[in-house]
């Protein structure tokens, strides 16, 4: 049998599986297929769901539910927007909150005018908002967030801790950023995810930000992966990826990993092991 490049071996202790998802649909998306639009109008500022977004987010819950992927995920990492909040604690969050229950809230009762009932932090990872996986910067409303006090009263169980600012200071009205620079950051996240030991991550961010991330990695594959990794996603898409580190960043031994030691004493039938301990 001759030898093939087709395929690669990888330690698992140097993978990460991901689960990106982009947000589900936004007032923006509804704008957009529109023949004229403003994308700078105030009304489109940090848009929130549609009722057909929340519809969406129902729907992947539903999925990631029944596949088992709820149950694994052991962080959820999200853009810090409106939109991208609300469809990440609408599909990986503890659902409704019950009564008598302590602990806050991942989204209060009815955040944003959405008529959603608050939505539990119990049951569920973790969510840590990263403003390194927001869509591309400028110009456009919709991309510019709110403050993070304001996050906070919404989306109480969500940690905002590595977010230096409380006002959008990346944001700007007359200049968008270059899409080499959205890949760049976009692969810095990824690599970042390296210093965490969580194995098993969600990424809920926005389509720009997902295009041109996955495309810069495609231009090291075969043609027909390039094809699939650049491919826009849809409204509330998810699709798994595998996270490879080449480098020396995710060293840590694998926990599953056995070194193949026998333990000590004698590796005979029992019969003569007990006749030799006698003698």
């Amino acid at each position: 049998m001759e030898a093939s490049a087709a395929a690669a071996l990888y330690p698992a202790h140097r993978c990460k599986n991901l689960y990106l998802v982009r947000h589900a649909q936004g007032v923006h998306n509804v704008e957009e297929k529109k023949d004229v639009v403003d994308y700078t109008l105030p009304e489109l500022l940090d848009a929130q769901l549609t009722p057909l977004g929340w519809s969406q987010v129902d729907c992947l819950r539903e999925h990631v539910t029944k596949c088992g992927l709820a149950k694994k995920i052991e962080l959820v990492i999200v853009s810090p927007l409106m939109r991208t909040m609300q469809t990440a604690v609408g599909v990986f969050g503890g659902g409704n909150c019950t009564d008598g229950v302590s602990a806050p809230p991942l989204m209060v009762e009815g955040a944003e005018n959405s008529g959603r009932q608050p939505i539990s932090s119990l049951n569920c990872p973790p969510f840590l908002a990263v403003e390194a996986c927001r869509e591309q910067l400028g110009v456009l409303t919709s991309v510019k967030r709110s403050s993070i006090t304001r996050y906070r009263t919404l989306f109480p169980a969500i940690d905002f801790s590595l977010i230096e600012n409380d006002e959008d200071v990346l944001w700007g009205p007359d200049v968008i950023e270059a899409n080499e620079s959205v890949a760049a950051r976009g692969m810095n996240l990824f690599d970042w995810l390296w210093t965490r030991e969580e194995k098993e991550i969600a990424i809920v961010s926005h389509c720009g930000f997902l295009y041109h991330t996955l495309n810069m990695y495609g231009k090291e594959c075969h043609p027909t992966v390039a094809e699939e990794l650049g491919k826009s996603f849809a409204n509330c898409e998810l699709r798994s990826m595998v996270l490879v580190d080449r480098s020396n960043l995710g060293s840590d031994t694998s926990t599953y990993n056995f070194a193949g030691k026998i333990p000590t004493g004698l590796d005979m039938p029992s019969d003569v092991a007990d006749k030799k301990h006698t003698q």
